[in-house]
């Protein structure tokens, strides 16, 4: 009898099964946007989408970052984590019970009164284990750990998605460090410029030959573009205080970010391997989302098995004795099933599945809305990339207008057919111009880092969760087997149904 109810243990499992919440339209999303922003092809590789630029320093920044950046260790170690929690879970498949205990107690007894007063003292020894196995007959063991695995597959999405996000936030930093840069360079030749120009107006007026109005104006028109080079070099700081933070470094000097003279690169159209809509259900924060509802939905079937009586087999072998003469020793076996059923809840089960079953439906619009936000990230960087990449080309054009009209403006004032005003006004457009055109560069290649990573670019690396000092550290100090190790192979990228292990 008893070798049917164990193989029968375990075979019912309580509680919804996990379906995935997809989204129909998702199946055949895509945009005009996209559509012009984009082109099929097999390299780069969008794993590895930064090569699209071919600027070494940048490679070089996200290997380093990569290796060392803290809050990528911090998502490796939830990894190590959930690895430790779904061994936990699976130890249900075992007796939750299996105590050894040894008891070894001084007894000094003192009774008066009555016909026989007894005054003694003695030793008494017990050994003892014991052992409680719940059978898993409604799933309750089998969910937790259905929850466990799911738990396990979130954190490693959830660890590529920290990739994806550092890798765009790497790149995106280091190009507005380049771009800094490069209006740091525009403003000081437009203030070398304009000194030169202040200081002709200057010996002009001298000589008494222009207005004080002349000088003055090209005096305050010097300071206003002299006064807004501190403030590029500040932002120039942060920015490379920020990037030596993203790659693990403390804030100083990065010898490797060399000042290039050089425009920063761009790229027309972000590279697909892919279709959007399979890119983007493979988002790791989509597969997080998803992998959150399986470990939920798990949980409601943990909330039901209350609903049902629990039967274990307990078993114990005690043995005793004391330390008085003429006393026996005992050892005893004893076993047998043990039913237990709380049948009146006062509501606390019943509310309890609720409970649960409402954070199922929370995580189940959680991952919609993750659905429709990658969407709407994908879209707004495929149109501002077109937009930026149309605004660079027309900037491009005026920045070329505008320093032939200084140049025109220079000529007829110095033949004196124009006052000095149309020289001020040539000098202020030309600078506003190249500045507007190094922010538009700096934005089309903001927008291609941000359709990358809004269709989950960057998400695979093939370097440890655990970098080789740390887990030295961690062994150190724990026993921890061998969890830390890599898998041998590689997991899925894209969360099935039946990703989430069956461990009946």
């Amino acid at each position: 009898m008893w070798l049917l109810v164990l193989a029968l243990g375990g075979c019912v499992r309580l509680g919804p099964d996990f379906q995935p919440p997809g989204e129909p339209w998702v199946d055949h999303w895509n945009s005009p946007e996209l559509e012009q922003a984009s082109q099929r092809a097999l390299y780069p590789d969008i794993r590895q989408w930064w090569q699209v630029f071919k600027d070494p320093v940048l490679d070089q920044l996200i290997a380093e970052s990569d290796a060392h950046n803290a809050s990528l260790k911090i998502a490796g170690l939830r990894v190590m984590e959930a690895r430790a929690q779904l061994g936990i879970a699976q130890s249900g498949r075992y007796p939750q019970l299996q105590q050894v205990s040894v008891d070894s107690l001084y007894v000094n007894r003192n009774q008066t009164g009555g016909n026989n007063p007894v005054d003694s003292h003695f030793w008494q020894h017990s050994a003892a284990f014991d052992v409680g196995w719940e059978l898993d007959f409604w799933g309750r063991f089998s969910r937790a750990i259905e929850s466990s695995d799911a738990s396990y597959f979130a954190t490693q999405a959830n660890y590529e998605d920290v990739l994806v996000l550092l890798r765009a936030q790497v790149a995106d930093t280091y190009f507005a460090l380049r771009t800094t840069e490069a209006r740091l360079r525009v403003a000081r030749e437009n203030a070398r410029q304009q000194q030169r120009s202040y200081d002709i107006t200057q010996k002009l007026f001298n000589s008494g030959q222009t207005a004080e109005l002349d000088l003055q104006q090209a005096k305050t028109q010097y300071l206003s573009t002299l006064s807004s080079i501190p403030s590029l070099e500040d932002q120039l700081l942060r920015q490379r205080n920020a990037l030596a933070v993203l790659i693990g470094r403390p804030p100083g000097a990065l010898p490797m970010v060399v000042e290039y003279s050089g425009l920063i690169p761009l790229v027309d159209r972000a590279v697909l391997q892919d279709v959007p809509a399979n890119l983007l259900l493979r988002r790791p924060d989509v597969r997080a989302a998803e992998l959150n509802v399986a470990a939920q939905s798990a949980l409601v079937g943990v909330a039901e098995t209350d609903f049902y009586p629990s039967l274990s087999l307990l078993g114990s072998i005690v043995w005793s004795a004391d330390t008085l003469s003429g006393t026996s020793r005992s050892l005893d076996l004893i076993g047998g099933p043990s039913l237990r059923w709380n049948v009146f809840d006062h509501g606390r089960i019943s509310n309890n599945v609720r409970v649960q079953d409402a954070r199922l439906q929370q995580l189940i619009e959680v991952y919609r809305d993750t659905v429709r936000q990658a969407a709407r990230e994908a879209d707004d960087a495929a149109s501002g990339l077109t937009r930026s990449l149309q605004r660079e080309r027309i900037l491009h054009e005026a920045e070329g207008a505008a320093v032939r009209s200084l140049e025109l403006a220079n000529a007829l004032y110095r033949e004196g057919y124009s006052d000095f005003q149309r020289v001020l006004d040539a000098q202020r457009a030309l600078l506003d111009v190249q500045d507007n055109y190094l922010l538009s560069r700096n934005d089309a290649v903001s927008n291609a880092i941000a359709l990358y990573k809004a269709l989950g670019g960057g998400w695979y690396s093939a370097l440890p969760k655990v970098d080789p000092d740390t887990r030295r550290q961690m062994e150190q100090r724990t026993d921890w087997g061998d969890l830390l190790a890599e898998p041998a192979a590689a997991q899925p990228a894209s969360p099935l149904p039946n990703q989430v292990k069956d461990h009946d």
